[in-house]
């Protein structure tokens, strides 16, 4: 008994330990970088993997990257040659990528005298612009190669310097390219930063414990996911969602999950959601998997870790070709913060008939996103925020006001740093009252927020959920649906779920994010 309490007393400190490099890793990134994206938004994510590419620990940064950066380390590990000092970029959304614009750099840690990587570091930043047909790289589009620069893995540091043909190659096809190249090499920055610490922690505690402790801390993870499993029926369940459609007069985007346990192992199959569409509303494989880690995630017990042992006894099934795992050519910017928010809904939904009592309705299941840029003073400049919306009531409380929910979890950009770095005013900016779904404990209500363009600019919006408000749960009501609007010489013209719209100076964007759904019938018990 006491040689088990020892064992899970060293477990806890190594799994501090690990995630301590990860966070670690984070801060270095954030005060490195140059744009609000990164340095205010905290667009970002860091995480650790073993030898075999296996993840061991991750910061509390952003589900959607750290659910899938497994793959894109997969992809490099593969496809690349990695000596001591090298960092290797990529995007590619069909090997491992998410959307574009979220870069990942890779690197091997290696220890003192050791000719393999013992660990390795990786970091997934969000760039305001990777090039494309409209600033910020987040427009639907019908075309992977309209949204931006594809990265297979290329080197961006070989032996502890720059590649300057690949950084010359980037400067050439993005937009802002002195902000593109300070956010990557603050990428490059946490990177080492989590090298140095891994090898400090080596040097203190051994090398084979090190990774020992790694591997218990996976199977740890492991028996508590299987241990999940086994509270899950064998019976079929379903559970169907929506995107709105792709192109104007078209049918909705289904997403459509058939859920059982077949032994000891959770089969998610989602083959018969739809094809893939145009308007970048394509998930990649990678991206599906995601959202079922961080779903599953929601039902461990607190303080179970989260690395690779959280796919333990899960088994997923996709189409290739359809909405939730694209094949090329298909345009995935949408998917990653879109078809990502929807397929949580979906997993949530189908959860909840198995845990009524722990599973909340619906959040704002979109990330209402908006890019613009343009030329200012003489130099050219793209931005892209994320803005929050309400969180579904649960059986425990009403839902959150005003904050990003399940894939995303970033921040606001402060409006001091808006407008002194981009040529905008924000009128408006405050919590849309009574946007939740009403019910027995009612949903978070969204955001109101109104931009004034100082020059012309182009800007993109992506956003969903803006016919019916997100679903609520045992009588509960819907939450508002989302809105954009454009505001021009006094009039407004409603601007869809998804758009691109040329701005004159003068011109506002009026945008109002989804409620959350309520839950339980309003005046019951």
């Amino acid at each position: 008994m006491a040689k088990r309490e020892r064992s899970a007393a060293a477990l806890e400190v190594y799994r501090h330990l690990f995630a301590a490099v990860a966070e670690e890793m984070g801060l270095a990134l954030q005060r490195s970088a140059l744009s609000a994206n990164i340095r205010e938004r905290r667009d970002f994510s860091c995480a650790l993997f073993d030898a075999e590419g296996r993840l061991v620990a991750q910061a509390a940064h952003i589900p959607v990257h750290l659910g899938s950066m497994g793959r894109a380390v997969a992809c490099v590990r593969a496809q690349a040659a990695l000596a001591r000092g090298d960092a290797v970029l990529h995007n590619d959304p069909y090997t491992g990528g998410t959307h574009l614009p979220d870069v990942t750099l890779v690197s091997p840690v290696f220890l003192p005298r050791e000719r393999r990587p013992r660990f390795y570091a990786a970091s997934r930043a969000h760039h305001s612009d990777i090039g494309g047909a409209h600033p910020g790289s987040m427009a639907p589009v019908e075309d992977v190669h309209a949204e931006g620069l594809r990265l297979p893995p290329v080197h961006l540091v070989r032996g502890g310097k720059l590649v300057p043909e690949i950084l010359a190659l980037l400067r050439a096809n993005l937009r802002d390219a002195r902000e593109r190249e300070g956010d990557l090499l603050a990428q490059w920055a946490a990177n080492r930063r989590a090298e140095l610490r891994t090898v400090e922690l080596a040097a203190e505690h051994g090398a084979a414990d090190l990774s020992q402790r790694a591997g218990d801390l996976i199977e740890w993870t492991s028996s508590r996911v299987r241990e999940l499993v086994r509270q899950f029926p064998s019976r079929r369940i379903t559970f169907r969602d929506a995107l709105e459609p792709s192109r104007a007069g078209g049918a909705p985007v289904e997403l459509v999950l058939h859920l059982r346990r077949r032994g000891g192992e959770l089969e998610l199959d989602f083959r018969d959601s739809a094809e893939q569409q145009g308007a970048s509303l394509n998930a990649t494989r990678a991206v599906t998997e995601a959202a079922v880690a961080y779903a599953l995630a929601l039902l461990l017990p607190s303080g179970t870790p989260i690395n690779e042992g959280s796919r333990a006894g899960v088994r997923i099934l996709t189409r290739a070709g359809s909405v939730v795992d694209a094949s090329y050519p298909a345009p995935v910017a949408a998917g990653n913060v879109e078809t990502s928010q929807r397929l949580v809904d979906v997993l949530l939904g189908a959860f909840a008939q198995v845990f009524p009592e722990r599973i909340p309705a619906a959040s704002a299941g979109t990330m209402s996103n908006l890019s613009f840029g343009g030329t200012h003073a003489g130099r050219g400049f793209a931005y892209y925020e994320t803005i929050a919306g309400g969180a579904g009531a649960s059986p425990l409380g009403p839902g959150a006001h005003a904050l990003h929910t399940h894939m995303t979890n970033t921040r606001n950009t402060p409006i001091e740093e808006l407008e002194q770095r981009f040529p905008v005013r924000l009128e408006r900016c405050t919590v849309r009252r009574g946007s939740g779904g009403r019910g027995q404990r009612a949903g978070g209500d969204g955001i109101e927020k109104t931009l004034r363009f100082l020059v012309p600019a182009r800007a993109a919006w992506i956003g969903d959920r803006s016919t019916a408000g997100p679903w609520g749960l045992h009588g509960g009501a819907a939450g508002a649906p989302g809105e954009l609007a454009l505001l021009r010489d006094g009039r407004a013209r409603a601007l869809g779920s998804r758009a691109t719209v040329e701005l004159a100076a003068g011109d506002q964007l009026q945008v109002k994010t989804p409620g959350g759904g309520g839950h339980g019938r309003a005046g019951g018990r």
